[in-house]
């Protein structure tokens, strides 16, 4: 498991923890955003 694939993890569960605790900010869901476009670019192949 790489370096990417942990902040996206660490992302995700900050945003799921957001919704749950109403406390979830713009800047988390652009964060959450730009993790899963870099997911569905290793999962493509295509290098950043």
């Amino acid at each position: 498991m790489g370096l990417l694939d942990i902040i996206i993890i660490i992302l995700v569960i900050s945003w799921l923890g957001g919704f749950a605790l109403q406390i979830g900010g713009g800047l988390i869901h652009l964060l959450l955003v730009i993790a899963v476009i870099i997911l569905i670019a290793r999962l493509l192949g295509v290098t950043i």
